[in-house]
């Protein structure tokens, strides 16, 4: 039998599919892309209905002579690139360099890497799907147009460096504006009243808040206000109403590329680019001890929710065995509202639910093992019983006053033996006594809280991907690319986990608002995307899309290029003297963050790290505690003389000593709660 030739984009999925495959089949992986648009030029003849000049990729030629090579010795070609616009892209570069028939049967598409999936994928090749295609090269098309011409724009008349993208553009806009909102917000003041009571012992108190009247909810904005109705008060507090009931909690779906990306900056403390690099391994495949390279997950670059019969039929087999048939949802079903969904995908799930995290730790890398445990026990949730819940909501009077108080008791865990979502519920398992209308309670203690509102949150790398989903900008697989270039362009900063903008993200957004209103309206935006989305269900034709966005894009630029004013961004000086030439240092930002640098370059060439302050004093030699990052951007804390007395913590000093033994204490957060430890002993506060 003569031998197939498949082609990957990568050696790890290629060394994982060969083992599927046998020996008649040879695999080999083009390492992604291997033909573009030029670096050096726009690459689009605009006056030919904006016909795309591809290249050959720099330092691809060997890997394109090889897979010519293989091809002449082969009967059957099969392009096997990823299942989404990207890899059927890829897959018509190579078709078109091997010279493979546009309409040969050459394409096969999975969504796992699993025998089954493979096998039944060589069985089933389809053509090229040039919907797909040109939606790709829609996008592709539309970002060069507004990078290469905006950007150098922002070059001559702002700072060089500075880029422009379709998407990036709004995303920068979101966060400006956001921080507009932080910046312009007023608090105000309001106050709560809790009374906590009992029945018959002190111990046993519980909660109620201040509700109103018995004609209806009553706001306290002033200390005048919640006076008067302490004043009004009696000793008297008697239960008028008991609610009990059952309530339901229900699992949440298995992941999506955003959830996803969501979820693992949120538990994991992972950024959306590493998230997408440690599940493009567990998807290509993984050396596990005995088993070879497996495949550990489906697809990670989708929006749909769906989850195949098989894989529902393992879960169910799988939770029954270990937990109960009544921890076991047959009937498990999801769906993801608006937009175009590629239901032709399934949610982000394990490809062996039996291969449980615990079981191949030791073969995982420490992130890999964190990651594919939040996917793993995501998707056993979604496919497990709701959660109940014993519930009790009161009513207490005390003369025409209301107060209220809540609780819940778990009667049914459910899915939450595996999971929990990070979502915790103020009520769950807040027990109150056992109560009846009529009943009499004492008053331990009443306690009026100030409060003010608070304004809007900065965006963090989990919020701003909810955001661009929510609002229908970019795509799964944009999301990651689109924060890195933000970070790395100093349009934006991480400020912990906010994400901060910067005066240059403030001048460029201001800048785009002015000349290029569209490009940064994020209705606009989520517009183009829809129309993509019709390209690729071979609704439009790509060729008119470009040429409808061209039109009114060209005659901004015109304008832009006739008005926009030069700009200059003055660097901001620090009282720290440069060792080589004496000139007070600056402060420039870097795809790292901040850091020094002489005002004499090129003269002088000088620069070093610009380290911030905590505050705290090194126990040992007296220096200051500083903020430090590894080679691997991971936070810690060391003392400025750190090479020559040795302090540093991984987390946070503060200013207090362990009543203990006298060593600094540190602040950590976990699972959102604030914990202060001793950095020496088991003290902890």
């Amino acid at each position: 039998m003569e031998k197939s030739l498949v082609i990957v984009e990568s050696p790890s999925k290629a060394k994982t599919i060969h083992k599927y495959l046998g020996k008649n089949y040879k695999v080999e992986a083009s390492m992604g892309h291997i033909r573009d648009l030029p670096k050096s030029q726009l690459g689009i003849d605009i006056e030919k209905n904006f016909e795309p000049k591809y290249i050959t990729i720099r330092g691809k030629g060997p890997i394109i002579e090889k897979l010519k090579k293989e091809a002449k010795n082969v009967s059957k070609i099969y392009l096997a690139t990823d299942p989404d616009r990207e890899g059927e892209a890829i897959s018509w570069h190579l078709a078109s360099l091997l010279n493979i028939d546009i309409n040969e049967k050459c394409r096969i598409e999975f969504h796992e890497i699993t025998k089954n999936a493979i096998q039944n994928a060589i069985k089933n090749p389809r053509e090229i799907n040039m919907n797909l295609v040109d939606a790709q090269q829609a996008r592709r098309i539309l970002d060069r147009l507004v990078g290469y011409n905006i950007s150098p724009l922002l070059w001559k008349k702002i700072k060089r460096g500075l880029s422009a993208g379709r998407v990036q553009s709004v995303a920068t806009r979101l966060i400006c504006d956001r921080e507009k909102e932080i910046e312009d917000f007023k608090p105000e003041e309001y106050w709560s009243i809790s009374a906590y009571l009992y029945k018959e012992k002190k111990t046993q108190h519980f909660e109620a808040k201040f509700y109103g009247t018995k004609e209806g909810k009553v706001e306290l904005k002033n200390e005048k206000d919640v006076n008067k109705i302490i004043g009004d008060l009696t000793d008297d507090y008697v239960v008028e109403n008991v609610k009990t009931g059952t309530k339901k909690r229900n699992p949440s779906p298995p992941f999506i590329t955003s959830t996803m990306q969501q979820e693992a900056s949120k538990t994991l403390g992972f950024t959306a680019k590493k998230t997408m690099m440690i599940a493009q391994q567990l998807y290509e495949g993984v050396e596990i001890k005995g088993e070879g390279s497996l495949g550990l997950i489906t697809y990670m670059r989708t929006d749909s929710t769906r989850v195949s019969d098989e894989a529902k039929k393992a879960a169910y087999e799988y939770i029954s065995q270990k937990y109960g048939k009544e921890y076991a949802n047959q009937n498990a079903t999801y769906s993801k509202k608006g937009g175009n969904v590629q239901d032709a995908h399934e949610a982000i799930r394990p490809t062996y639910i039996d291969l449980d995290p615990e079981r191949i730790k030791d073969s995982l890398k420490p992130d890999q093992y964190k990651l594919y445990k939040l996917i793993w026990s995501r998707f056993l949730a979604s496919q497990m019983s709701p959660a109940l819940y014993d519930t009790m909501n009161v009513d207490i009077v005390n003369k025409n006053y209301v107060f209220k108080a809540s609780g819940s008791k778990i009667k049914f865990a459910g899915f939450m033996v595996v999971y929990t979502d990070n979502v915790e519920n103020e009520n769950e398992d807040k027990i109150l006594p056992m109560l009846n209308s009529g009943d009499f309670l004492k008053l331990k203690e009443l306690k009026p809280e100030q409060h003010f509102t608070q304004p809007p949150a900065r965006y963090t790398e989990a919020t701003l991907i909810k955001e661009l989903e929510e609002k229908g900008i970019g795509r799964p697989s944009t999301y990651a690319p689109i924060i890195s270039t933000l970070l790395e362009r100093g349009y934006v900063i991480k400020d912990k986990k906010n994400l901060k903008p910067t005066e240059l993200g403030f001048i460029v957004t201001d800048v785009m608002k002015e000349f290029f209103p569209d490009i940064v309206d994020v209705k606009f935006t989520a517009q183009m995307e829809e129309q993509l989305d019709r390209i690729e269900e071979g609704i439009e034709k790509w060729c008119d899309v470009i040429d409808e966005f061209y039109s009114g894009f060209n005659d901004s630029l015109k304008v832009a290029e006739e008005q926009m004013k030069d700009i200059e961004i003055k660097d901001e000086e620090t009282d720290i003297k440069c060792e080589y030439c004496g000139r007070n240092m600056v402060i420039k930002y870097g795809r790292y963050g901040k850091f020094l640098a002489c005002p004499g370059f090129p003269e002088c060439k000088n620069t070093k790290p610009l380290y911030e302050e905590t505050g705290v004093t090194c126990p040992k030699c007296g220096g200051k505690i500083i903020i430090k990052k590894s080679k691997k951007g991971k936070v810690y804390y060391a003392c400025e003389n750190s090479s020559k007395c040795g302090t540093m913590f991984w987390d946070k000093p503060i200013t207090e000593a362990c009543p203990k033994c006298g060593a600094l204490l540190v602040e950590k957060y976990s699972k959102g709660r604030k914990i202060i430890k001793c950095s020496n002993c088991d003290y902890v506060k």
